[in-house]
């Protein structure tokens, strides 16, 4: 497995010692759990650019499911941090993702898809106790339909799951990062068709649809 690694609007993952000192040790130390967490293989991460003015301080990271040259899925988390904390957040950090995928039919006619895949985020974080707080978001499916030309193509189902929530602080006013970024992987690899690692659905609020595709599942 390979560590995270990412990048930080502000310079947190490694500049001169007297810019690093106005970097608030927190965010720092909540940077350092991203890029110590251990993956499950399938998973590929590089650096991304953060967004600049969502809060005075950030960092990207960007991840997909891969089987060969495929990518099953793909998605991007956002760790930011104000200080100050922020009304809407009830805290000082915020977990911001997008994750997709392309469905198979039979995953993409479950009437209860949107629900299942807020469930796949929500229980994975449930399943590692982890403490978070206003959680939203938004699951969105888009259908292909192909005519003429590329009439022979089958219709494709594209999902997409926008999601936000305030990981609690814990010692030192810092969030356990590494087992929220491990939690958000299990929902990439639920999207991308994989099942969870050692986890059942019982007692953990994840629903399970066919897998589709990836190196277990042809």
């Amino acid at each position: 497995m390979a560590a995270a690694q990412g990048r930080s609007s502000d310079g947190a993952d490694g500049v001169d010692s007297g810019k690093e000192s106005s970097v608030p040790l927190p965010f720092r130390r909540a940077v350092d759990g991203l890029k110590l967490a251990r993956l499950r293989p399938g998973i590929e991460i590089d650096p991304a650019r953060p967004p600049q003015r969502l809060a005075p301080h950030a960092y990207a990271l960007e991840a997909a499911v891969v089987d060969g040259e495929d990518d099953l899925a793909d998605g991007r988390l956002i760790l930011l941090h104000d200080p100050a904390g922020h009304d809407a957040w009830h805290g000082t950090f915020r977990l911001v993702t997008l994750v997709r995928a392309e469905l198979e039919p039979e995953m993409a006619a479950d009437p209860l898809l949107p629900e299942v895949c807020w469930s796949w985020l929500t229980g994975a974080l449930d399943a590692r106790g982890l403490a978070y707080g206003e959680a939203s978001g938004t699951v969105t499916m888009a259908s292909s339909h192909y005519f003429g030309g590329l009439a022979e193509r089958r219709p494709a189902t594209q999902i997409e799951i926008r999601a936000s929530w305030t990981p609690r602080e814990g010692v030192g006013g810092v969030p356990d990062t590494s087992a929220h970024l491990l939690a958000w992987c299990e929902l990439l690899c639920q999207i991308a068709g994989l099942p969870p690692v050692g986890a059942t659905d019982s007692g953990t609020g994840v629903v399970s649809l066919p897998q589709r595709r990836g190196p277990h599942h042809p």
